[in-house]
């Protein structure tokens, strides 16, 4: 087969073995205190095993009030800092490249999980929840602006190949980049400039905390698919301004939980179904240079060999294939499978740990 998806490509000194990312995905397997644990490091471990060519983690919480769910790891204080310096020397082996995905939760949690009213741009209720958040003051957009940035020096310490930012499906800084849920009249709301100067003052604390030698990804969001929300031409306005100030790679993705599952789709069973982000993936491809990561939906070699021949994206992002298959990408080079397994079933999420749901049952079955 074409070895289009298996060449290497380098991102500001990083060099990935392939064109495959194992795209963010929280594992829920930190302990009761948001540690990373050994399950975790096992978890990627069998990813570089596999072959994949970068590993996102699962989303880490840059502040206390910013958790997003129970058993989300955290990277808020100095201390967490030995557990990810043990994490990653568990992947030393391998030429797999890894990335810490930073993020605050925002309005997207609750007071039982973040410890206090959720924060956000603006106090829109969250209609999953009904839980109205606290709109931020600038002293404090200043304070998680910081936050951010010590996140990256940790990140940098205890030995990450780079970090990606998390902008996208809702929390915090994609909030600020939503007009649905940013409405603010100050400087941080309005114009599209406004909306996206959250993002842009986090990528730069995260630049003068890491210098620009280290390798900093944005997983930016491309549409809300909500009334009144985040579009695909703010994106792209978006992601040029990031360019500017200094970003290396662009994720495109899009939903929020309220939107959902317009980030996790089912039922994606053909070709034809696959990609559903990869028109807006084109279109932020277009208006920027760094490379560009498509992720939704993607399952087959035959797509993902044409978005990259296509110059539609660089880099090719998936989550839910390789919960059920951590060995996918060997899969695909060795020709042993032309398709990920994955049925699109959305079965992966466990408070306890994600799996394949679907590969259980398939299990039971088989013992019965």
């Amino acid at each position: 087969m074409d070895n289009l998806l298996f060449r290497p490509i380098t991102i500001n000194g990083l060099t990935l073995p392939n064109r495959i990312v194992r795209s963010a995905t929280n594992e829920y397997m930190t302990d009761d205190d948001d540690y990373v644990t050994d399950r975790q490091a096992a978890l990627y471990e069998e990813l570089a095993r596999g072959g994949v060519g970068l590993i996102v983690t699962g989303h880490s919480y840059v502040k206390e009030g910013g958790k997003a769910s129970k058993r989300q790891a955290a990277i808020y204080d100095d201390r967490f800092v030995p557990a990810y310096k043990r994490l990653l020397e568990r992947l030393r082996p391998y030429d797999t490249k890894i990335m810490l995905q930073i993020s605050h939760a925002g309005r997207q949690t609750k007071p039982n999980i973040c410890g206090s009213t959720p924060v956000a741009p603006s106090p829109v209720a969250d209609k999953t929840t009904g839980i109205m958040p606290r709109e931020l003051g600038p002293e404090e957009i200043a304070d998680i602006v910081k936050s951010f940035g010590q996140a990256a020096r940790r990140a940098r310490v205890a030995g990450f190949d780079g970090i990606q930012i998390h902008a996208a499906h809702g929390y915090l800084i994609s909030e600020f980049l939503s007009p649905y849920t940013n409405r603010r009249k100050d400087e941080w709301g309005g114009s599209v400039e406004n909306r996206a100067r959250f993002a842009l003052d986090v990528l730069r604390e995260c630049r003068k905390q890491t210098g620009n030698d280290y390798p900093m990804f944005v997983k930016l969001q491309t549409d809300d698919f909500v009334e009144g929300g985040l579009n695909v031409e703010d994106s792209a306005v978006v992601a040029r301004m990031l360019e500017g100030a200094g970003i290396d790679a662009i994720e495109t993705s899009g939903g929020i939980v309220e939107s959902f599952p317009a980030a996790c789709r089912t039922g994606i069973d053909s070709p034809e179904k696959e990609g559903f982000f990869l028109s807006n993936a084109a279109k932020i491809r277009k208006a920027v240079s760094v490379p560009i990561i498509a992720v939704g939906g993607i399952r087959s070699v035959g797509v993902m060999e044409s978005i990259i021949s296509d110059k539609k994206a660089d880099l090719i992002s998936m989550s839910r294939p390789f919960i059920r298959e951590p060995d996918l990408v060997d899969k695909l080079r060795k020709g042993v499978s032309t398709t990920a397994a994955c049925i699109s079933c959305n079965q992966c999420w466990h408070p306890h740990g994600i799996r394949c749901g679907q590969l259980q049952k398939e299990s039971s079955v088989g013992d019965a």
